[in-house]
C-alpha cells in the first residue's frame, strides 16, 4: 500500500500499519480507563474559538486524577503527559519512548512500583518522577482546547513527517494554535532567523525577504523573538501570507512579552507551535532545542544577521546536518552582526539576496531566479570592429580616417564604413575630412577612450 514520505508525498512504502510507530495513531489506541474515571479528552480536532485566539496567557490548571488512573489513558494522553515531564530534545528519553511506548513510559515514571526505564540513573528517575507527580494531561488538553488549539502526535494526519529525521530527538508531540494544517503548511516552508539585537538593515532584509516568500506561496517559519524573528513574521503577515512561530514555551505563554500582540496575530492568521504544554516557561536550553524543530520542519534556513556566537547559527548548522538547505544574507564586513553570517557563508552556506534566490534553492525544478546584469549601454550593442574604431578616436580634438585606421588596426575602407555607421548612430560627427566624438554621445555614454 502507498505511504507518505517526510514531505507529505505518496510513496510505495508499506502502509503505516506495518511500522512500529503504528501504536502512536489515535485510532489504534485502546481506552483502558478504570470505571468512573470520567470521559476521555479528545483534543485532536477542536473548533476554532475566535475569542480565545486573541488571548495569550497562562492556562489555568485544573484538578487531575491520580497517576495510577491516568497512566492507563490512550497514547495521546500519555504523550501529552510526557511533554510536561521530559525536556525537549532529550534523546535518552526519546529512546525510552521508542523502546517501551509512551503509555508504558508514563506508567514507569508515575508509579514507583514499576521498574524504571533501562539505563536510567536513579537521580534522573527521581527528578522525572517529581515532575510526573504534578503532570495532569487532562487539564493541559482542556487548556489547549479552550484556546481553540490541539495536540498532535506522530502518526496523526497533521504530523509533519520531516520531524522524524530528528530520530530519538523527535518531539513527543506538538501543541498547536491556529486553524491551518501544520503538515501541509510545512511542505513549502523556509526558516528565516537571525540576531535579536539586529540592525535596521537586518530588520529590512528579514521583512522584505519574508514578504517576498509569502507572495510566492511559501510559509515563513521563525521563533517569534525580538529582532530578525519578529521582522520575519511581520513581513509575512503584511503580505497576507502564511507564517509559523515555534516557541520555547507553551503556546499560551507570550515570550518575549513585547510580542504578545504579534503572537495573537500569528495565532489568528498562521500557527503557533510548541513542544511544551500550556503555561510552561522558556529556559536557555529550551531555546536551543526549539531551534532543532525549526531546522527540521522547513526545507531550508536563511540567516539574516548573526554574530559569531549566535543561536541562529545553531539552527542553520542543524539544518545542514539534516540535509536541508543553509543560506545566508551578507552584510557589511565592518558589522559584528554580519560576522557570523559571513563565517557561515565561507564554510557551508549559500549566498542569497532575495526571495527568488531562496526559492531557486528550496523550490521545485524550474523555480529559477531571474538573471541579473548591469544596465545595457548603447555602445554595448556595437560590433567589435565598430567598437575598436570608436575607441581609437581621441578624447579631445579630431583626426582623419587614415590615422584612425592605424590606431584601430583595421583597413582604411573598413574604417571609413564603420565611421559612417557610428555617425548614423550618433556616436561621432564629421568636421570636413576629420572625425571626432559627438558631444551627444559623450553626454549619453559618459565614457572616453578605452571605456575609461
Amino acid at each position: 500500500m502507498n505511504g507518505i514520505d517526510p514531505w507529505g508525498f505518496a510513496t510505495n512504502r508499506p502502509d503505516t500499519a506495518d511500522r512500529p510507530d503504528t501504536a502512536d495513531r489515535p485510532d489504534t489506541a485502546t481506552d483502558d480507563r478504570p470505571p468512573g474515571s470520567g470521559p476521555t479528552v479528545e483534543p485532536g480536532h477542536v473548533p476554532h474559538t475566535t475569542a480565545a485566539s486573541h488571548t495569550v496567557g497562562r492556562a489555568t490548571a485544573r484538578p487531575c486524577s491520580a497517576p495510577g488512573a491516568t497512566a492507563r489513558e490512550p497514547q495521546r494522553t500519555a504523550r501529552a503527559a510526557l511533554t510536561r515531564i521530559l525536556e525537549p530534545g532529550d534523546e535518552t528519553a526519546g529512546r525510552w519512548v521508542r523502546e517501551t511506548g509512551p503509555v508504558a513510559l508514563w506508567r514507569a515514571l508515575s508509579d514507583e512500583e514499576v521498574t524504571p526505564p533501562r539505563g536510567a540513573s536513579p537521580a534522573k528517575i527521581e527528578g522525572l518522577r517529581l515532575r510526573a507527580a504534578r503532570a495532569c494531561p487532562a487539564a493541559d488538553l482542556a487548556a489547549i482546547s479552550a484556546l481553540g488549539g490541539r495536540f498532535i502526535c506522530p502518526g496523526d494526519d497533521e504530523w509533519p513527517g520531516q520531524l522524524d529525521d530528528l530520530g530519538d530527538a523527535r518531539p513527543l508531540g506538538l501543541w498547536v494554535r491556529g486553524t491551518a494544517n501544520l503538515r501541509l503548511w510545512a511542505l513549502r516552508s523556509v526558516a528565516v532567523v537571525g540576531a535579536r539585537a539586529c540592525t535596521d538593515y537586518g530588520a529590512h532584509l528579514a521583512t522584505t525577504l519574508s514578504a517576498g516568500l509569502a507572495d510566492r506561496g511559501w510559509t515563513v517559519v521563525s521563533g517569534a523573538a525580538y529582532g530578525v524573528d519578529g521582522a520575519a513574521h511581520r513581513g509575512a503577515l503584511a503580505a497576507d501570507g502564511a507564517t509559523i512561530a515555534v516557541l520555547a514555551s507553551g503556546v499560551d505563554y507570550a515570550y518575549p512579552r513585547g510580542h504578545t500582540e504579534l503572537l495573537g496575530r500569528i495565532a489568528e492568521q498562521g500557527l503557533v507551535v510548541a513542544e511544551l504544554p500550556p503555561g510552561d516557561h522558556p529556559t536557555r536550553s529550551r531555546f536551543i532545542q526549539r531551534n532543532r524543530v525549526i531546522a527540521a520542519l522547513t526545507r531550508g534556513t536563511v540567516v539574516v544577521e548573526a554574530e559569531l556566537r549566535s543561536g541562529s547559527l545553531v539552527t542553520a548548522r542543524r539544518a545542514r546536518s539534516l540535509g536541508r538547505f543553509t543560506m545566508g544574507m551578507p552584510g557589511p564586513v565592518t558589522s559584528s552582526l554580519s560576522a557570523g553570517v559571513h563565517q557561515l557563508l565561507r564554510d557551508e552556506a549559500t549566498v542569497v539576496t532575495d526571495a527568488d534566490e531562496v526559492i531557486e534553492l528550496v523550490g521545485s525544478i524550474g523555480d529559477l531566479a531571474p538573471g541579473r546584469r548591469g544596465p545595457i549601454l548603447p555602445r554595448d550593442l556595437l560590433d567589435p570592429v565598430a567598437t575598436r574604431v570608436l575607441e581609437a578616436l581621441p578624447a579631445q580634438g579630431s583626426t582623419d580616417a587614415g590615422r584612425l585606421a592605424e590606431e584601430a588596426g583595421t583597413p582604411r575602407e573598413v574604417t571609413q564604413g564603420k565611421l559612417f555607421e557610428l555617425l548614423s548612430l550618433g556616436f561621432v560627427q564629421r568636421c570636413g575630412g576629420h572625425w571626432e566624438l559627438a558631444r551627444r554621445a559623450e553626454a549619453a555614454d559618459g565614457s572616453r577612450r578605452g571605456g575609461a
